[in-house]
């Protein structure tokens, strides 16, 4: 890797990357950052929103998997990342599914999966790319998706593994990642953002929300950090569409959201480990201090 800067991301299913990080990864390929995105399942048990898709379905074809491939390479070139992978290679962890669910006791299944062997994989991405920055989830995943939590414990073990001069020099030397980020949705802004829908004149119905129901939702208070990507509000969107099985941005909460712009897609945040939040003086850079 060429670029001084380089930063990791750890997400669980295509389109996760998008929605939580897509401004964020645009802003910093465009400033010339080495971006890198490493996706643990291909999302094979994922709901086909769209007719024509639905065949390819987990209770049908099952061949989910090599139409959500496509959607993230096409997303990632919206965003112009160029550096996109699956861990362990497409194929290896399977899409977990909701806990308490078959799917999840798939011994295939990301879920299911041996923590180290699977954090060892990274710990090679993390030896090859040397990044500063990782980003991943918080320790519920976000939202409490069994591929989400494992993602984050995934994440911060091969953070750990990869900074062992002992462990495993066949892949690459130690490297130590200077920052840990977690994807954080204030519950504020959140709020802030349906009230505002309220109150608006929408040409199509939308189902009624409570902040209290998002278990995604953090505490403002908490936040150390908020990326200002409005200038990539459209590639977010843009790739955002790409990932059509999953998502229609131009219908329902999506297209609310896109009457909100930039608020909704352009500002990402996020908590730094090892940082108290402050509300009042949040980082405005992920490299900040490095």
């Amino acid at each position: 890797m060429t670029a001084d800067r380089r930063m990791l991301f750890v997400h669980a299913h295509p389109d996760d990357e998008t929605i939580s990080n897509g401004a964020t990864m645009a802003k910093y390929v465009a400033e010339g950052a080495q971006v890198t995105l490493v996706t643990c399942t291909a999302g094979e048990e994922g709901e086909v929103i769209v007719e024509d898709l639905a065949h390819v379905a987990s209770a049908h074809e099952d061949r989910l998997a090599e139409v959500r491939e496509v959607e993230l390479a096409n997303a990632m070139t919206k965003l112009g990342v160029t550096d996109h992978r699956f861990l362990g290679g497409f194929g290896r962890y399977r899409d977990s599914g909701m806990m308490g669910t078959p799917q999840n006791e798939n011994p295939q299944s990301f879920w299911q999966a041996d923590l180290l062997e699977a954090a060892t994989e990274l710990v090679a991405v993390i030896r090859e790319i040397r990044p500063q920055v990782l980003v991943t989830y918080d320790q519920f995943g976000g939202y409490g998706h069994p591929d989400h939590i494992k993602a984050h414990r995934v994440a911060m073990y091969a953070s750990i593994l990869a900074a062992a001069d002992g462990f495993r020099s066949d892949l690459g030397e130690a490297w130590s990642i200077a920052k840990v980020y977690w994807n954080a949705n204030p519950r504020g802004l959140f709020e802030r953002g349906m009230a505002a829908i309220a109150a608006m004149d929408l040409p199509f119905e939308m189902p009624p929300m409570n902040a209290e129901e998002f278990q995604f939702l953090c505490d403002d208070d908490i936040v150390t950090t908020e990326i200002d990507g409005n200038a990539y509000v459209d590639a977010k969107l843009d790739a955002l569409r790409e990932h059509r099985t999953q998502l229609n941005v131009d219908a329902g909460f999506f297209a609310a959201m896109q009457l909100m712009k930039d608020d909704a897609y352009g500002r990402e945040f996020y908590r730094l480990l090892g940082r108290k939040g402050d509300a009042e003086n949040r980082e405005t850079d992920l490299f900040a201090g490095i």
